[in-house]
């Protein structure tokens, strides 16, 4: 046996079916699609969600809610976050960022006033619910709000 004698197993190369390609190949004409039809027709499939004329599970669901498209997110922070503050007075949003406390930092910070403050601390963020900013300046600290939202 020689290398030019090699050749595949019988039956493991399988030629190529070409459809559409005159009647001499067995798979003209119609080009193996049958006879009218929507599978027959070009770009002819069954949509995503077709359910074949039942009315689809989308239409069927009743709809409720309202999503809200100006709706404002805020990373939130509460105020109990800082009673184990162990940075500096000044409490900045990079601060917060580099505590890990922040989890998107495309998002403007809001301090709620869950929790108590035992600190002096000047802590700036987007926003400040009245609790908290009450809270913080009880204990001797300051409040400033930042501007961008």
């Amino acid at each position: 046996m020689n290398l030019h004698d090699l050749t595949p197993a019988r039956g493991a190369k399988k030629r190529r079916k070409r459809i559409g390609r005159g009647p001499g190949s067995g798979h003209g004409k119609t080009a193996t699609k049958g006879h009218k039809g929507l599978k027959a027709r070009s770009g002819g499939a069954k949509r995503p969600g077709f359910e074949g004329g039942q009315m689809p599970l989308v239409r069927r669901l009743p709809k409720f809610g309202f999503t809200n498209p100006f709706r404002a997110e805020f990373n939130i922070i509460n105020v109990k976050s800082f009673e184990s503050w162990a940075g500096p007075d000044m409490v900045t949003p990079q601060a917060l960022v580099d505590a890990g406390m922040v989890k998107r930092k495309s998002l403007p910070i809001k301090i709620l006033g869950n929790g108590e403050v035992k600190r002096a601390l000047v802590i700036q963020a987007h926003k400040f619910s009245k609790a908290a900013a009450e809270k913080i300046q009880a204990a001797g600290g300051r409040v400033e709000v930042i501007g961008g939202v």
